[in-house]
């Protein structure tokens, strides 16, 4: 067994703090600078599990997750007025055979409440423009028409994403999309506020009572958003 070495916990401990300092640092970004991609039809909304099982009720649903209701309600209806058309939902619809369910509890099952969109999005006026992607893993790409539906927005500048987990479904999304252009060197912005993403909390003491993995839920959130903008994805505290 690896012991870390004191020297290996300090410097853990000086790039943590420097984590904590870059995120008191985030800017809001302003609606008003994203209106000419919006009104052009050049910009996207990516929600990706904003689902009953994740913040209203089931084995994963998190007080955390419920609690960036507000602010997701807030993207969509200021992206709507913005002229923002393209709502996409990546949604959890699982089988009852999922092999997700060897590693999270059984979830968000085809049919079931936990599945459906959370009444607070679902009763938006526009929610006829929805785009409802279920998904059967973290990656929306996988396994999904999404792929199709990129390969088609040759005029797509920006993408916005919010939603749940920060480090696990929403990580993924906005990855794949930001290497995705890379790939082509397309000027897409990929976004991500960060009052408009979170994940969940497993203290260490309850993973040890439980026999799983611990997840510090501040720790995991901090630390994925950074690696997303390390890797070029805008980064902001919120979009006002």
């Amino acid at each position: 067994m690896v012991v870390p070495s004191e020297q290996f916990l300090s410097r853990a401990n000086l790039f943590m703090q420097s984590i904590v300092d870059w995120e008191q640092q985030l800017a809001d970004l302003k609606w008003q600078d994203l209106a000419g991609m919006a009104q052009a039809g050049r910009m996207a909304v990516f929600s990706i599990d904003m689902i009953n099982g994740f913040c209203h009720k089931g084995a994963l649903s998190s007080p955390r997750v419920e609690g960036i209701i507000p602010a997701v309600v807030d993207v969509f209806q200021h992206a709507h007025a913005a002229g923002v058309r393209e709502f996409i939902l990546a949604q959890d619809a699982h089988t009852p055979e999922s092999i997700e369910f060897t590693q999270f509890p059984p979830h968000c099952q085809i049919g079931t409440e936990e599945a459906e969109n959370i009444p607070e999005l679902a009763g938006l006026p526009f929610a006829n423009l929805y785009q409802i992607i279920p998904k059967n893993s973290l990656n929306a790409f996988q396994g999904t028409a999404l792929d199709g539906w990129l390969k088609k927005q040759t005029e797509l500048q920006a993408v916005i994403v919010v939603g749940d987990c920060t480090d696990l479904c929403v990580y993924q999304t906005a990855m794949h999309l930001k290497l995705y252009a890379n790939a082509y060197n397309l000027p897409l912005r990929v976004i991500v506020p960060a009052n408009a993403v979170q994940t969940y909390d497993t203290p260490v003491a309850t993973a040890q009572e439980l026999g799983i993995y611990a997840h510090d839920g501040d720790v995991m959130h901090l630390f994925f958003l950074h690696h997303m903008s390390l890797n070029g994805i805008e980064v902001v505290r919120a979009i006002k």
